[in-house]
């Protein structure tokens, strides 16, 4: 408790009644009235609002400058509460209705993942949604209404009838009741929808104190880097031999790998009924791994009889990269034939032998095309002795991977939140686990049907108790870091809520999980290495996330779609995009965005790979060993295996915000995000997919893919977002370049918008660089290297020195190519790394020269024009 006179006490003092915040909200007569306007009528009287700091509490640990900046907007935001005569475990209340106010919001598809809706009604909302802002252009302003925690009980939007807007509160457990909330659903207030997220999270910050804001934290070193990750690849027969020779493809391509997730594949885990000590055979594609668990915490026994130095010597394990392609192709037919079976079984068939007799047969050949992968694994001689636990298994793998690819920092393995996707085996480890079967919310009903949740809900999960989570996760975590994992990818997150029932409710049991998964984190992985996916529902970002600080803001990339649709292999990629953008407002306050990895040698790869490059995240990839576009990653990745990172998180522009960019037949996807000196605007057409309400999945709008026109301009950038960019944003004029139309264009602020035509899954990229003008007016601006999609990230320092004498321009560059400025007036010379070379300048301004890539100079050029 914060001593009397410790300058955070005031913060949390009682608010009086004349505080600032009576002019912002008012709740009276059925109305909610936000700066005088009524944006929610018919409000129930059993509804209360109060203030952000209504009462005295216990100090958050949050810091002081974010205390006081919180404190400084508090009469901006409140809490909306309500109260029922008998208690229940899930209550729902209606908040009052709105119709006719344009809405953008983010709800659950799936348990695991979230997405972007539109709308003009509060019956447009989705099932659990997890918050809605509108637009209130008669006060100029926005509102956002987030559902929060209250106590044991966590809360979500849905929709009502006749425009009412309902919120759900739930505890997970018929034993944890309530009938009253005084703060269930936060409300915040402001002129800017950037601003607003940020100021009402971090509101919520301060107020539950059981999570942290990204500014808060480390993010994992990754982010600047490019990495491969193996699921894709191989799906669940990853295996030493194939990831060696992974990593060595992209090295000898020329786009060094810095990081490795050796994907779902890698642990002991078994099935009900099978013998407790060993490990399933012959597992291929996700979803037959879903109901088996750990029996081990360590690696596999294709992992554990890898042989040090057996990869280093003169006859290393065979592999054939066709193999994983053959094996996943084999297993797709049998999932085929599996699911003729099904449909067959509820269209009525009683005769199902012919169905039975084809599954054999195909389970036989996939039983045969795994022979022989048992010798692959540990043939080869190190000379080093058996006897020693170090010379097999993971540690001697990981230890071989960095003693051949020197730039190889991190190696993060994945696991389930539970452990494997069905938990851990009673019984089969020191932990004390049982297996609860699984109950779904009813706020779930409103969600895709999802191959996962059946297969978790057909086995149940081997639930650790909950006073052992931090125990549980040392032990795995600590033997990992042990034999040389940095990290671990952390995935199926929401099945917690599945199995609170005994255990105090999905918030408590979730406070349990995730203490000992921070604990574990901050002990064994450097306190930040850990990238959460499968995790996009408020449960996690308001109690998981005070150590984790980097997450997956997608759905997974699927290369076709699993439906079948053959058109699936280009919509799905846009509808990838806009789960990242939207999902950045709020998920970029708490944790570092992640886009997941693609395939660089889909169809649409080159249109992913855009949109990577300016996400400000990490850049990977699933390729297929064999499988790459390595002209297409040299795009993105510099030959150190960094990346010319953007210096924010990548957001949607301010025109797209309301809007349905995937099939409204007219909005055109716009991101923005900064560069050290300058901005940038990537405009994608993702048109051709959504969701669709009744039917309750996403799917295909064909008369939607097509040609698209929209406008760009410096406006789009929301130069204010960051102290460091808000000065170029003052700029007179700026140099656009298009890195696909290969054009350099001169505007002001004051310039007509651009008026822009893209193809459907395709787009461009326009950098905007502030005009410098110098003495003999003389304007410049560097754009950078134009091979790569983000140019304006390859500019590491710029400077200008004027003078009477002379006009020179210094600028540091990474990478090898051509770099381009713009430049109104030919220089007198120029020169790199100290020595003068020959540059070309043309009429309209472009002034290019090349540059080589110097592996001692850590790929840095020095450039210098004097004029």
């Amino acid at each position: 408790m914060a001593p009397p006179n410790d300058p955070a006490s005031p913060l949390l003092s009682t608010r009086k009644h004349d505080d600032s915040s009576d002019k912002y909200f008012d709740l009276s007569n059925g109305k909610f009235s936000v700066k005088g306007f009524p944006l929610l009528s018919e409000v129930p009287s059993n509804v209360t609002f109060a203030p952000l700091f209504s009462s005295v509490c216990k100090p958050p640990d949050a810091p002081l400058a974010l205390l006081q900046r919180v404190k400084a907007l508090s009469h901006k935001g409140g809490f909306l509460g309500f109260h029922k005569e008998a208690p229940s475990d899930r209550l729902i209340n209606s908040l009052g209705k709105f119709t006719g106010r344009e809405f953008l919001s983010i709800f659950r598809f799936k348990t695991w993942w979230s997405t972007m809706w539109v709308g003009n009604s509060g019956s447009d909302l989705q099932m659990e949604t997890q918050w809605v802002l509108f637009n209130v252009p008669e006060i100029r302003s926005y509102v956002i209404i987030i559902p929060v925690i209250d106590g044991s009980f966590r809360s979500a939007l849905h929709p009502g009838t006749d425009g009412h807007v309902m919120i759900c509160a739930e505890s997970g457990s018929t034993k944890v009741t309530a009938s009253s909330f005084d703060a269930i659903a936060y409300v915040h207030v402001s002129e800017n929808p950037y601003y607003i997220m940020n100021e009402a999270y971090s509101a919520l910050r301060v107020h539950l104190n059981t999570f942290k804001l990204l500014e808060e934290k480390a993010a994992p070193s990754l982010i600047d880097k490019f990495g491969w990750c193996t699921w894709d690849a191989f799906y669940l027969t990853v295996e030493p031999a194939g990831v060696w020779h992974g990593v060595n493809d992209f090295v000898e391509g020329g786009v060094s790998p810095r990081f490795l997730i050796i994907d779902d594949g890698w642990q002991s885990i078994n099935f009900d009924g099978e013998n407790p000590n060993e490990d399933a055979k012959n597992l291929v594609l996700g979803g037959t791994q879903m109901t088996a668990r750990l029996h081990r915490l360590d690696e596999c026994e294709k992992f554990r009889k890898y042989e040090g130095g057996s990869m280093l010597g003169p006859h290393p394990p065979s592999f054939d990269p066709k193999k994983p392609k053959m094996l996943i192709s084999k297993a797709i037919e049998l999932e085929h034939a599996e699911k003729d079976r099904d449909k067959a079984i509820e269209s009525g068939v009683t005769d199902l032998s012919a169905f039975e007799s084809k599954i054999q047969k195909l389970k036989q050949e996939l039983d045969v095309m795994f022979c022989g992968d048992e010798k692959s694994v540990s043939t080869g001689s190190s000379g080093s002795c058996p006897c020693k636990a170090d010379s097999y298994g993971l540690k001697a793998f990981t230890r071989d991977l960095r003693t051949t690819f020197k730039g190889l920092d991190d190696i993060y393995v994945w696991h389930a939140l539970c452990g494997a996707w069905g938990g851990v085996r009673p019984g089969a480890t020191h932990l004390n686990s049982k297996i609860i079967p699984c109950k779904l919310s009813a706020g779930l009903d409103g969600t895709m049907n999802d191959l996962a949740v059946v297969k978790i809900t057909e086995g149940g999960i081997g639930l650790v108790q909950p006073d052992q989570a931090g125990d549980f996760y040392d032990s795995m975590h600590s033997y990992l870091a042990s034999v040389g994992i940095t990290g671990v990818k952390v995935d199926v997150i929401h099945t917690l809520e599945y199995v609170s029932e005994e255990y105090g409710g999905r918030v408590e049991l979730a406070k349990s999980y995730y203490r000992g998964l921070s604990d574990s984190l901050a002990e064994n992985f450097k306190g930040s290495g850990l990238i959460s996916s499968m995790e996009q529902c408020n449960d996690f970002f308001f109690l998981g996330t005070k150590q984790i600080s980097m997450g997956r803001v997608g759905d997974d990339f699927w290369f076709q779609d699993p439906n079948g649709d053959p058109m699936g292999v280009y919509w799905l990629q846009g509808v990838h995009m806009i789960h990242c953008a939207y999902n950045s407002m709020w998920m970029g306050q708490i944790i570092q965005p992640d886009w997941d990895m693609f395939q660089s040698d889909h169809l649409c790869a080159k249109f992913h790979a855009g949109s990577r490059a300016i996400c400000g995240g990490p850049v990977y990839v699933s390729d297929s060993v064999g499988g790459h576009d390595f002209d297409l990653l040299k795009k993105l990745v510099y030959p150190d295996g960094t990346i010319p990172r953007c210096q924010h998180f990548a957001l949607p522009t301010r025109d797209c915000l309301f809007r349905n960019p995937l099939f409204d037949k007219k909005t055109i996807l716009k991101i923005w995000n900064f560069n050290k000196y300058g901005g940038v605007v990537g405009a994608f057409n993702c048109q051709g997919a959504g969701w669709d309400p009744k039917e309750r999945r996403i799917k295909g709008y064909s008369e939607c893919y097509k040609l698209m026109s929209g406008s760009v301009h410096v406006t789009d950038i929301e130069w204010d977002q960051k102290k460091e960019a808000a000065q170029m944003g003052e700029a007179e004029e700026y140099i656009i370049h298009l890195n696909q139309a290969e054009e350099l264009l001169l505007v002001s602020p004051k310039s007509e918008a651009m008026q822009i035509t893209i193809e459907p899954s395709s787009f461009e990229i326009f950098s905007f660089v502030p005009v410098k003008k110098l003495g003999t007016g003389i304007k410049f601006a560097p754009i950078g290297l134009t091979k790569m999609f983000n140019s304006g990230g390859t500019i590491q320092e710029l400077g200008y020195f004027d003078s009477e004498a002379e006009t020179c321009v210094k600028i540091e560059v990474k990478g090898g190519g051509n770099f381009l400025s713009y430049s109104n007036a030919s220089p007198k010379k120029c020169f790199l790394n100290g020595a003068e070379v020959a540059f070309k300048w043309l009429d309209n301004g472009k002034l290019s020269l090349n540059l080589p890539w110097t592996e001692a100079a850590g790929g840095i050029s020095k450039v210098a024009f004097l004029f």
